[in-house]
């Protein structure tokens, strides 16, 4: 017969790692939405007489851009960088690859940094190199971002 210690430890793995699904199943909603964003800003031509619409698509992406970057870090690397990952696989893995996540998180914050302004237009000339680079990071992202995904489910 187990006691009741042990039975509150078998409930507490499922439960952590049902919460670590809901976090990464959150990551990937986020993501998926801002690329949708990202796809439809990048096919506005930026140097169209009325800027409005490139405007309030710029406003939107902006936002789920600094949503799903916080997803990531609230969801999945605050809990490594706090040490409360007792995955160890995984652990290891995202301690190898949050650095080159982080300067990925850098790049897309200066992007809304940039470009999340009341008057947008003064830096659209260069909206497209600057998506272009963004859109670069974000392939890294979530490449890296995947592996990290993987090994929690596999863990």
């Amino acid at each position: 017969m187990m006691t009741v210690k042990e039975t509150t430890q078998k409930r507490k793995v499922p439960e952590r790692r049902g919460r670590s699904r809901e976090l990464t199943d959150k990551l990937v909603a986020e993501r998926t939405e801002m690329l949708v964003l990202f796809c439809r800003l990048a096919g506005i031509e930026s140097y169209a007489r009325d800027n409005r619409p490139v405007q309030e698509l710029l406003d939107d992406f902006c936002q789920i851009l600094v949503d799903y970057i916080a997803a990531g870090h609230f969801a999945l690397y605050e809990r490594i960088i706090d040490g409360t990952e007792r995955r160890r696989e995984v652990a290891v893995l995202a301690e190898k690859l949050y650095p080159a996540i982080a300067r990925t998180t850098d790049v897309a914050l200066e992007f809304n940094d940039k470009y999340d302004r009341e008057d947008h237009l003064p830096v659209l000339d260069g909206l497209s190199e600057e998506l272009s680079r963004l859109g670069e990071q974000i392939a890294v992202r979530i490449e890296l971002e995947d592996q990290l995904i993987a090994a929690f489910a596999s863990a």
